[in-house]
Order: structure tokens, then sequence, then C-alpha cells
């Protein structure tokens, strides 16, 4: 199975990245690929064994999906790893002096390309890192 990296630099500590990317307040307001889409519900059960589970759905109610998780290791705040549907990622969180790196590996799927995961999963974190700081302090 080919694999997937993404990353981003966060212009701000570690610790609110990690916030940021696992406390479903702000998962709500960043997971979503562009302003067509959104992120209505999402739910961490942040522990090994627990779920991460968003809907993402279209603005005009045409399309959208459940993403269900199940994680399989964490370590706060370096990095985290999850399953979903047979499928794993891991999302690494490096801190660098005054910002964070996120990296995200995941398994790729064969329906689409590989460029078209690549860039839906960048579109993800590019939002990630413009919500995280944009509500810097």
């Amino acid at each position: 199975m080919d694999k997937i990296t993404v990353k981003a630099k966060i212009s701000t500590d570690r610790q609110k990245v990690w916030d940021y990317y696992t406390k479903p307040e702000h998962i709500t307001k960043w997971n979503f690929a562009n302003d067509d889409w959104c992120c209505p519900t999402a739910t961490n059960d942040l522990k090994v064994g627990g779920r991460y589970i968003t809907r993402m759905e279209a603005k005009d109610g045409s399309f959208g999906f459940n993403f269900d998780a199940t994680y399989t290791e964490i370590n706060r705040p370096q990095n985290f790893s999850y399953e979903f549907g047979g499928r794993f990622a891991t999302i690494e969180f490096k801190e660098l002096s005054g910002e964070t790196e996120v990296i995200i590996t995941f398994d790729a799927e064969t329906e689409n390309s590989i460029d078209l995961q690549r860039k839906g999963w960048q579109a993800i974190l590019d939002n990630f890192k413009q919500y995280t700081e944009a509500n810097n302090p």
C-alpha cells in the first residue's frame, strides 16, 4: 500500500497546535478542504481504542460522509496514529523554534489518484494552519 505525506508549519507552540487539532470545538472549524464544505460535527475520544468521528459534507447538502477512525497509539503532544477502514495514518507534531510542524502520513486508497488524495489532505491541513494562526492571541 502506498503511503502519502503532507506537511505544514504552524506559527505557534506545539501544545496549542495539539489542542486545535484534537478538540472537537476546533475540529469543526477547519476540517474541510474548501469553503464549499463544512464539518458540522466532531467527536474525539483521545485514547488508544477511542474513536475519532467527524462529519464532512457539502454546504449545499449534495454529498457528505463520516470519517470514523480508531486510535492505535497516542504520545501527547508528539504524535498519534489511527486506523480507518483498514488504512492507517500517523500525525506528528514537531516542535521547532516558535513553530510546530505537522506531518501527516497515511495509507493511500485505490479509488482516487495519489495526487488527488495528497491535494485533498493537504488542503485540509492548510485550512487547519490558517484557522490556528488566525486564532493566535
